[in-house]
C-alpha cells in the first residue's frame, strides 16, 4: 500500500481536485489546471517519441514561462531527469553542463538559440534541440508548441518511478571553477514540499509571482509546492520592480519568494516606480542573509509579512526557517527585524541540524561561539553526479557540511556570521572567486589577483578585485572589468579593482582574504 514519496503524488491530488481552477498565468496565457496537465502529458508522448526513456537527462535553459514551468511534470512523470540551468551563464557554461549531466535533449528559450548553435559542436551527446519559443522554421530546432500540439496526451506510459530515483540534477558553481552537479530525488523534493507548506501554508486562493528563477534549486521547490497548494503560478520573464509591482496589482498576487538583492531593489523603488504597493504580500527570502533594514521597510511600510528561510542547493533546498513566535510580537518593529535576519530553526521534514565546533561537537548556545553547520536527514541530496570524490569530501561522516559559519542563540536560532569557503553570494547566485581570479590572471598585465565579496548597494554582496600588476605594466579599472565580462556570465566579472603594490599574506604565502574584505584603505596601494 506504500505510494513512493514524489511530487508527482501532490500533481495527481491537485489534478483530480483543482482541474478547473487557473493554474498559470503567463502574459496573456492563461490556463487552468486540466489544461496545464494536458499540454505535460503532450510534452511527456513528444519526448517519449524523441526517445527519451527512464533515466534518461533533459536539459532546460528558459526565464519563467509557462514551458518551464511544464518542464518539472513532462520531464518527471516519463522517469526521466530534468537538468534546469542557469540561463545567466555563458555557451561555454552550457557546453559543460550538458555534456557532463549526458542530457540527450536540450530545451531551450528563443533568447538562448544563438549561444546553444555556438557550442553545437561540443554537444555529441545531444539527440534533439528544442526552441521553447522563436524556433518556428529555424534550421536544426524542433518547435515546442508546434509539436506539443501534435502530440496525443496519452500517448506515453509512466514508469514505476521509486522515491531515490533522481528527480533533477541541479547545477551549482560553489568554490570551484566548475560546476557540480546535485543529484536531487523524488523523496528530497517531496519532504521539503511538506516542510515549506506546514511552515509557510499556502491555499487555494493564494496566487505566487515567480520572481525567483525556477532553475535555482527548482524554484525552491516551489514549482510543485504551489501545484500541490492548487494554487496559482503567475510567470514573470524579468524581475524588474516595476514589472513586479505592477503584477502584483494585476494578479493580485499574494506570495512570492525572492533573493535579498530582489528584495533590496524593491524597497528602494522610487515613489512613482512602486505605485500603490497592495499590503499582505508574503515573501520567503533566502540566498544571504537580508538586512534587518530592509525587512523592516517591507514590513513596515509596505504592510508584507517577510520569512527568511535558509538552505542549499544540495539541501533540496530549505533546512531552516526562522519561523515566528509569540514573544516576536511583542517586540518594536526593529528589534523584531533583527531577529527575523536569522536563519532559524529546523524544518519539521528537513531532519537535523547543528552547528559543529572544530572538534565536531555542537557549539554552546550562546550567540557567540561560530562553527560550521551540518545537517542529516530527509532533504539532503543523493551526491554529487559521477563525483564521488566531492561527495566523500561533503558528506563522508555521515553528515552534509554546508561550509557556513555560524552561531547558536540561547533559543535555538542559527545566525550565519560568515563563510568558510570563499564564495561570493550576489543576488542569490553562487560565484567562485578562484574562477574570477582565474579569469583575471590571463590579462598580460596582471601579476597576483585576490577577489572578495564587499557589500553591494543592490545585489547585497558582489565580487570585487584586488590586484598587483607586473612591473612596468599599466591597466585600467575599466579594462579589467570588460576584460572579464568579455570572458565569463557578467554577473560574475568583478564591479570593481583596486590596484595595490602588495596583497596581505601569512607566513605560509596564503593570501589573508580577511583583511581585503576590511576594504582599500587598508592596503597599500600601488
Amino acid at each position: 500500500m506504500e505510494v513512493p514519496l514524489s511530487p508527482l503524488e501532490f500533481a495527481r491530488r491537485t489534478r483530480r481536485l483543482y482541474r478547473d481552477r487557473e493554474a498559470v498565468v503567463d502574459e496573456d496565457l492563461r490556463l487552468t489546471y486540466e489544461q496545464f496537465f494536458d499540454r505535460c502529458d503532450r510534452w511527456s508522448s513528444a519526448l517519449g517519441a524523441l526517445g527519451v526513456r527512464q533515466g534518461d537527462r533533459v536539459a532546460y535553459i528558459a526565464p519563467n514561462t509557462h514551458a518551464q514551468l511544464e518542464s518539472f511534470y513532462a520531464v518527471p512523470q516519463l522517469g526521466a531527469v530534468l537538468v534546469p540551468i542557469n540561463y545567466r551563464l555563458t555557451g561555454d557554461d552550457f557546453g559543460y553542463i550538458i555534456g557532463h549531466s549526458g542530457a540527450t535533449v536540450v530545451c531551450a528559450h528563443g533568447d538562448y538559440l544563438d549561444a546553444i548553435d555556438g557550442i553545437r559542436g561540443q554537444l555529441t551527446g545531444v539527440r534533439e534541440f528544442v526552441a521553447l519559443e522563436g524556433g518556428s522554421g529555424r534550421e536544426g530546432w524542433l518547435d515546442y508548441e508546434d509539436t506539443l500540439r501534435s502530440s496525443d496526451p496519452g500517448g506515453f506510459e509512466r514508469p514505476a518511478i521509486d522515491e531515490t530515483d533522481l528527480l533533477t540534477i541541479n547545477y551549482t558553481s560553489g568554490t570551484t571553477a566548475r560546476p557540480k552537479g546535485v543529484m536531487i530525488t523524488h523523496r528530497n523534493a517531496a519532504l521539503n514540499i511538506v516542510g515549506t507548506l506546514l511552515h509557510l501554508p499556502m491555499g487555494l486562493d493564494d496566487r505566487y509571482l515567480w520572481t525567483l528563477p525556477m532553475f535555482h534549486a527548482n524554484g525552491w521547490t516551489y514549482t510543485w509546492v504551489v501545484t500541490a497548494a492548487g494554487a496559482t503560478h503567475v510567470c514573470l520573464r524579468k524581475v524588474e520592480p516595476p514589472r513586479v509591482f505592477d503584477a502584483i496589482r494585476r494578479e493580485r498576487v499574494t506570495w512570492m519568494c525572492a533573493a535579498p538583492t530582489v528584495l533590496i531593489s524593491l524597497a528602494n523603488a522610487p515613489a512613482e516606480v512602486r505605485g500603490e504597493v497592495p499590503p499582505g504580500v508574503r515573501v520567503a527570502t533566502a540566498g544571504a542573509a537580508p538586512a534587518a533594514a530592509t525587512i523592516e521597510r517591507l514590513e513596515g511600510e509596505f504592510g508584507w509579512e517577510v520569512t527568511q528561510v535558509y538552505g542549499l542547493t544540495e539541501t533540496a533546498p530549505f533546512i531552516t526557517v526562522c519561523e515566528a513566535r509569540p514573544e516576536h510580537g511583542s517586540m518594536g518593529l526593529g528589534e523584531r527585524a533583527v531577529i527575523k535576519a536569522r536563519q532559524g530553526v529546523e524544518l519539521l521534514t528537513s531532519g537535523e541540524l547543528t552547528v559543529f565546533g572544530p572538534d565536531g561537537s555542537e557549539v554552546p548556545w550562546d550567540g557567540e561561539t561560530i562553527g560550521e553547520i551540518v545537517v542529516r536527514g530527509n532533504v539532503v541530496m543523493k551526491g554529487y553526479y559521477n563525483d564521488p570524490e566531492a561527495t566523500e569530501r561533503v558528506m563522508g561522516d555521515g553528515w552534509f557540511h554546508t561550509g557556513d559559519a555560524a552561531v547558536i542563540h540561547p533559543d535555538g536560532y542559527v545566525e550565519i556570521r560568515d563563510r568558510l569557503k570563499d564564495v561570493i553570494i550576489s543576488g542569490g547566485e553562487n560565484i567562485s572567486s578562484v574562477e574570477v581570479e582565474g579569469c583575471l590572471l590571463r590579462h598580460p598585465a596582471v601579476q597576483e589577483v585576490a577577489v572578495v565579496g564587499l557589500p553591494h548597494e543592490k545585489w547585497g554582496e558582489a565580487p570585487y578585485a584586488y590586484v598587483v600588476l607586473r612591473q612596468g605594466a599599466a591597466a585600467s579599472e575599466e579594462e579589467l572589468i570588460g576584460f572579464a565580462r568579455e570572458r565569463m556570465a557578467h554577473f560574475k566579472a568583478p564591479k570593481g579593482v583596486t590596484f595595490v603594490g602588495e596583497l596581505p599574506k601569512t607566513a605560509t604565502g596564503k593570501i589573508q582574504k580577511f583583511v581585503l574584505r576590511q576594504g582599500a584603505p587598508n592596503l597599500t596601494r600601488q
